[in-house]
């Protein structure tokens, strides 16, 4: 090929690759930190007469991680899925048999769900609808009271009276997921019928009940749905994870007039004094103790000489306070005044 030619065509070329460059995303832009949602579902929630072979899909608002997310997809009652087929943002459901006549499903997307950027979906979502002619009036609405750990997707497994739940089948009869406030709903409940509701908080999000791990509560009450009452919407559901620190927090002051060394505030368990947990407050002497479900006592000191123990006839400390804490409990504004002992210790 001749210069001239060459010359030609790197100009011709030029003005396509520019074109080009500017359709892709800018370089060096910010990161995606925006958690995907979902946009639409087939069929539409509320709707009955579903096909029994109807085709079930998602459609996400981003592009999404194939596997966590897919994994994240199924249904309620559980019915086996053969396939999860992949175009573009939209995924869609192949069962292995078709859905069971006049029933009430729920297609529900769990908030282990993420994009390709690594964000998860912050609640999950669910779609109900029914293969009977007509959609179950039956709703049971509430709030979830979460101690110890988020709220944001914790589902609630909703059986007909008399049967308790197994956790590794996921044979639920309907199914409920927690918005970021603990707000949750389930429609399409049979009426007149008799449920319970247990909270299943998948702390560590892959799916499966843990007792080591998880926390699984039941309510304390059957709820009755009938032709007259046929919703439910002021439900409270209070879980605590049992195994969820307690705190304590609150306020240090020294009216001695020492200023040499910094605050410290120490708590050492009554039932095993080798368990002590060390806090250095900040400069207004605020401070924070996260502790173990127990007993324990708590005492702040000035640490003038900086090797973290206390000396009683040096170093202005406070009395001894005891605290007894049950999971996820706080203890908020308590204070600590510091005072000269001499040589008896409080």
């Amino acid at each position: 090929m001749s210069r001239a030619r060459r010359v030609a065509l790197a100009v011709l070329l030029l003005p396509a690759l520019a074109g080009c460059a500017r359709k892709g995303p800018p370089s060096g832009g910010p990161p995606d930190l925006v958690p995907p949602r979902v946009e639409s579902c087939a069929p539409d929630s509320g709707k009955a007469r579903v096909p029994l072979d109807a085709r079930l899909s998602v459609t996400f608002s981003e592009g999404m991680e194939p596997r966590s997310t897919s994994e994240a997809v199924s249904l309620a009652p559980r019915v086996d899925i053969r396939q999860r087929r992949w175009s573009g943002r939209e995924l869609t459901l192949v069962l292995e048999e078709p859905m069971r006549a006049n029933q009430t499903y729920t297609l529900f997307v769990g908030p282990s769900a993420r994009d390709r950027h690594g964000n998860s979906m912050t609640s999950g979502f669910t779609v109900v609808f029914s293969t009977a002619d007509s959609f179950p009036p039956g709703v049971l609405e509430g709030v979830i009271e979460a101690r110890g750990f988020s709220v944001a997707g914790t589902y609630v497994w909703c059986y007909r009276d008399g049967r308790a739940p197994d956790s590794t089948a996921r044979d639920f009869d309907a199914l409920g997921l927690a918005d970021d406030q603990g707000r949750f709903r389930i429609p399409g409940l049979p009426v007149p019928g008799s449920y319970r509701l247990w909270a299943f908080a998948d702390l560590n999000r892959n799916r499966s009940f843990e007792p080591d791990k998880d926390v699984l509560a039941p309510a304390d009450t059957t709820i009755q749905l009938t032709v007259a009452r046929p919703a439910v919407k002021e439900l409270m559901l209070r879980v605590v994870d049992p195994r969820a620190p307690g705190h304590v927090r609150g306020l240090v002051t020294d009216p001695t007039g020492d200023s040499l060394g910094v605050f410290r505030v120490i708590a050492i368990s009554e039932q095993d004094s080798t368990r002590r947990v060390l806090a250095e407050p900040d400069a207004r002497g605020t401070f924070d103790l996260k502790l173990e479900p127990g007993k324990w006592k708590v005492q702040a000191w000035r640490d003038a000489d900086g090797n973290r123990a206390w000396r009683m006839d040096a170093e202005p400390a406070s009395e001894v306070m005891h605290f007894r804490l049950e999971p996820a409990q706080e203890f908020n504004d308590v204070r600590l005044v510091l005072k000269r002992w001499g040589s008896a210790g409080p």
